[in-house]
C-alpha cells in the first residue's frame, strides 16, 4: 500500500526529511529548479503516514482514499519511479540553525509573502532572534492571499504554517508600512542587525508589439489581484463585453485565469474570490478563452495539476488547435504531451464555455482603433486575426528596484550570493534578499521554504562570524518615528481582526471568507485609525 502526492502539491517538502524510507522525489532545491510537484515511490512506500500529517496543503492520500478527480495521480507518482529508479541516500540530516554565538540580534524582514514568513520561521528556532516584519498591505501572505485562485482553496491552507511563524512571541509585525516611504531602507539598516528583502516580483512583462497599450490590453497579474481582492486593484475594470478572451501565455497563471473566466457563478460563490469580482464576472459576456503558447504542449509553462484541473471543470470544454510539436522525453513534458493529446480528442457540447489551448502561436499585434477589437497571430507560416475585446499577457514578471540595494534592469533580481547581497560581486555586509527578488520568478509556493532557509543561513552564519555591521539606532526608534507621522500600523493581533470579520462575513454569505478589499475598511476592521 502506498501513499499518493496530488495535484495541490506545493513543493514544500516538508514531506521529505520526515520520510523514514525516504521515498519522496524529487527534492526541490535552493535555486527553485525542481519538478513542480513530489512524487512518492510506491515500491518503497512503508505505508507509515508521516508525509500526510506534516503537508501543509492536504496534498497527499492514501491510494485507498483518493478522491475520483486525483486517481490518476497514482500512476503518475508511479510512473516518475519507472523513468527515474528511487536513488538510496544517507537520511537526510533534520536542518538546525546555526548558532549565531551572540544573545540578541535584530532582523528586519522586508516582504510578508511566503519567502518572508518562510524566513522568520527559520530565523526564530534560533535562540536570540527577534524579528520585525514590514509589508505595505494591511494584510500578510502576499502570493497566497492575492495569487492563488479562489477555487484552490486547500492551497490557502499553506497559511496555517506562515500564521505560527508571524504569531511567535519573538515576531513583531509592522503591516499598512511602506519600506521607502513610511520608513527608509538607511532608517531600517541603520536599526537592525540585518535587513533580509523579500519583496517578491510584482510587475508583469510586457509583450513589445504595436497595439499592447490599446485599452482591453491588460497584465494577467492586475487581473488576477482584481478578482482576489487586492486593495490597489479593487476599482479596476476589464472589458467582459464580448464573448472571446485571449491569453498569452500558458503558465499557471494563464491557466487560473482561464477558469475563473469560464467558472460558473454557483462554483465561484464558493470560494473566496472579491465580491466585486463575482459580480462582474457573473454578467460577463465572455463563454470562450484562447491561450496562446509559441510552443508544444510537451514544452508547456503549466504544471501537470493545473493542466489536469482543466479537464474536471463542468460544463466546460477543452478544445486544442495548432501545432503540438514533438513528445518530449522528459516524465514532466511527456506527461503534459499526453494529456493535452486526450484533451484533443474529447468530443465538445454545443452551447459550453470552452477553454481552447493554442500551440505554436506567436503574436504579432493587438489591433483596434479606441480599444482592442483583435489579436494578430503568426500560426507556422500563415497570418490570421483572433476576434476579442480583451487580451492578457502572462508571460511573467519582473521584480521592481529596491532603493539601495543593486539589480538587474531587465529583470529587477537583486544581486546576491546565496543570498547575501553583492555589489561588484563583494557582500554588501548586513543585506540579504530571499524570494523571487533573489533568484526571478520561478518555482512555486513551497520552493521559497529552501530558498529562504539558505539565506538565512547565510545570515546567522555572518552573525556567528562576526560580519554583520553594528546599528546605530534602537528598532523601537521606528514604532515611535511611525507615530509621529501618523501611519496607522496594524500588528498581528490587528490582522486577526481582519481575519475574524472576513470569515464572520463569509460565514453569513456560506462562503469561505468575504475579503474587505478597501484599505480603509481594512483599517477600520483592525482596530486602527485610517
Amino acid at each position: 500500500m502506498t501513499f499518493v502526492i496530488t495535484q495541490n502539491c506545493c513543493t514544500d517538502a516538508s514531506c521529505v526529511p520526515v520520510c523514514p524510507a525516504d521515498c519522496i522525489r524529487p527534492a526541490p532545491d535552493t535555486a527553485g529548479t525542481a519538478a513542480p510537484m513530489l512524487y512518492i515511490d510506491p515500491a518503497s512506500c512503508v505505508d507509515c503516514g508521516a508525509c500526510v500529517a506534516v503537508c501543509p496543503v492536504g496534498a497527499i492520500y492514501h491510494e485507498d482514499d483518493l478522491p475520483e478527480s486525483q486517481l490518476r495521480f497514482k500512476t503518475i507518482n508511479a510512473d516518475y519511479f519507472a523513468g527515474t529508479p528511487l536513488d538510496i541516500r544517507a537520511t537526510p540530516a533534520r536542518w538546525s540553525p546555526t548558532p549565531v554565538g551572540r544573545d540578541a540580534l535584530r532582523v528586519a524582514v522586508v516582504g510578508a509573502g511566503p519567502a518572508a514568513c518562510y524566513a522568520v520561521a527559520d530565523l526564530t528556532r534560533s535562540p536570540g532572534v527577534r524579528v520585525d516584519v514590514f509589508d505595505r498591505l494591511p494584510t500578510p501572505y502576499g502570493l497566497v492571499r492575492f495569487g492563488v485562485a479562489p477555487d484552490h482553496q486547500h492551497t490557502k491552507d499553506i497559511t496555517s504554517v506562515f500564521d505560527t511563524a508571524l504569531s511567535g512571541p519573538s515576531v513583531q509585525c509592522y503591516f499598512n508600512v511602506c519600506v521607502g516611504t513610511d520608513v527608509t531602507h538607511e532608517q531600517l539598516t541603520a536599526s537592525y542587525d540585518a535587513v533580509i528583502y523579500a519583496t517578491g516580483a510584482t510587475r508583469s512583462r510586457e509583450l513589445g508589439i504595436p497595439g499592447e497599450r490599446l485599452p482591453g490590453s491588460v497584465a494577467a497579474a492586475d487581473f488576477v489581484n482584481w478578482y482576489n481582492g487586492h486593495p490597489d486593484h479593487a476599482e479596476a475594470t476589464f472589458p467582459l463585453d464580448s464573448e472571446r478572451a485571449v491569453i498569452i501565455g500558458n503558465g499557471n497563471v494563464a491557466l487560473d485565469v482561464a477558469r475563473i473566466l469560464v467558472l460558473d457563478e454557483a462554483t465561484l460563490r464558493a470560494t473566496d474570490i472579491a465580491e466585486h469580482a463575482l459580480n462582474e464576472l457573473r454578467r460577463s459576456a465572455v463563454r470562450e478563452v484562447v491561450i496562446l503558447a509559441r510552443r508544444g504542449a510537451g514544452a508547456g509553462a503549466f504544471s501537470v495539476g493545473e493542466l489536469m484541473a482543466l479537464g474536471s471543470l463542468p460544463d466546460v470544454d477543452i478544445v486544442v488547435e495548432g501545432a503540438l510539436g514533438e513528445r518530449p522525453d522528459d516524465h514532466e513534458g511527456a506527461l503534459k504531451f499526453d494529456i493535452v493529446g486526450e484533451y484533443a480528442t474529447r468530443p465538445t457540447v454545443a452551447g459550453r464555455r470552452r477553454i481552447v489551448l493554442r500551440f505554436g502561436a506567436r503574436p504579432l499585434q493587438v489591433s483596434g482603433t479606441e480599444r482592442v477589437e483583435a489579436l494578430v497571430i503568426e500560426d507556422g507560416d500563415e497570418t490570421s486575426t483572433i476576434e476579442t475585446s480583451m487580451v492578457l499577457r502572462a508571460i511573467g514578471y519582473r521584480s521592481a528596484p529596491v532603493p539601495g540595494l543593486p539589480s538587474d534592469p531587465e529583470t529587477g533580481v537583486v544581486s546576491n550570493h546565496a543570498g547575501r547581497v553583492t555589489s561588484d560581486d563583494a557582500p554588501v555586509p548586513g543585506l540579504y534578499v530571499t524570494g523571487w527578488v533573489k533568484r526571478g520568478p520561478r518555482g512555486v509556493i513551497g520552493t521559497n521554504r529552501l530558498c529562504a532557509r539558505e539565506t538565512v543561513e547565510s545570515l546567522l552564519a555572518d552573525a556567528a562570524a562576526g560580519r554583520l555591521p553594528t546599528p546605530t539606532a534602537q528598532p523601537e526608534a521606528i514604532r515611535a518615528r511611525l507615530g509621529e507621522q501618523g501611519v496607522p500600523v496594524v500588528d498581528w493581533s490587528g490582522w486577526r481582526l481582519i481575519d475574524d470579520a472576513e470569515r464572520a462575513q463569509g460565514s453569513v454569505a456560506d462562503r469561505p471568507r468575504v475579503k474587505v478589499v478597501d484599505r480603509a475598511a481594512l483599517l477600520t476592521a483592525a482596530g486602527v485609525a485610517g
